[in-house]
């Protein structure tokens, strides 16, 4: 079975894991296309404390007003008291949870990854939308590929690339404090000064190369989606192109014998109609 990639995108960072997310706080909604799973965040509710609590009070009191209508049929009366109070309870929780915007939890295990730096959210989010548009060119092209080893595939170089920009966005925030620095004033022998130097220099190369890879895995993304999205559009236009042929072969064919001099002997005998008629008129004027 293939290994799973779960990723959940909400306002903060973008979140992903081998493994199921955990929703922290609001709702959101699971979308399963194939390995990977995507956690969508549902919208907040907009109800306030107050719209809340009013619902609540209305509820809790058509569950009174039930449950004294079921006590005098014979009913036992803390059985309706104890529902009416859970479901009133489960009501109020999933109300608040539902008004809270969504948050996903932070993966515990070392195979998690997690984008807060806002570049590296929007690169990966980039990629997510570049994954779709591949995996949609899939069942056109399903007898030329193995959709179950592009599946393994594609879950891999999304869960590489997480990875990369996870060390990258930690890479950004050494270079940041490595410049704020300051080294004016010092001598250029100074120990310090030179060890500094090294570390920017390091931290520079590792910049570099965190993003050659990224870059090379987002190019790779692209470029299997649009080899797949320019064949399909080639199999279209032959297909428009074969539909052209029968076409025209049966308009040629349902046109061929028959004869074209049909409209010019009609107008040439409306004409001459016209033309007797007129010199009938003047004959007649005379």
């Amino acid at each position: 079975m293939a290994r799973e990639l779960h990723i959940g995108v909400d306002a903060q960072k973008v979140v992903v894991a081998p493994y199921r997310l955990v929703v922290r706080t609001g709702r959101a909604r699971r979308r399963r296309t194939g390995s990977i799973v995507e956690m969508v965040p549902v919208p907040a509710s907009g109800r306030s404390r107050e719209d809340r609590g009013r619902f609540a009070a209305q509820l809790s009191l058509v569950l009174l007003v039930l449950s004294a209508v079921l006590g005098a049929l014979g009913l036992p009366w803390w059985a309706l008291a104890g529902g009416s109070a859970g479901l009133v309870g489960l009501v109020v929780v999933r109300q608040a949870r539902a008004a809270r915007v969504a948050s996903f939890g932070v993966p515990s295990g070392p195979d998690g990854h997690v984008l807060y730096a806002r570049e590296e959210r929007i690169a990966y989010e980039r990629a997510l939308i570049v994954a779709r548009r591949l995996r949609r060119t899939w069942p056109a092209l399903a007898a030329m590929i193995d959709p179950a080893e592009a599946d393994r595939s594609l879950a891999g170089a999304l869960d590489d690339l997480a990875a990369i920009m996870s060390r990258r966005q930690e890479i950004r925030r050494l270079r940041a404090e490595l410049s704020e620095v300051d080294d004016r004033d010092l001598p250029p022998g100074s120990p310090a000064v030179r060890a500094l130097l090294a570390q920017r220099v390091r931290v520079d190369a590792l910049w570099q190369e965190t993003g050659a890879t990224a870059n090379r895995i987002l190019a790779a993304l692209n470029a299997a989606a649009l080899a797949g999205e320019n064949l399909i559009r080639e199999q279209r236009i032959g297909e428009t192109a074969r539909e052209a042929e029968l076409a025209i072969s049966r308009i040629a064919a349902a046109g061929a014998g028959r004869s074209t001099e049909a409209a010019p002997d009609l107008a040439e005998r409306t004409a001459a109609v016209i033309a007797a008629y007129r010199e009938l008129g003047a004959g007649r004027l005379n």
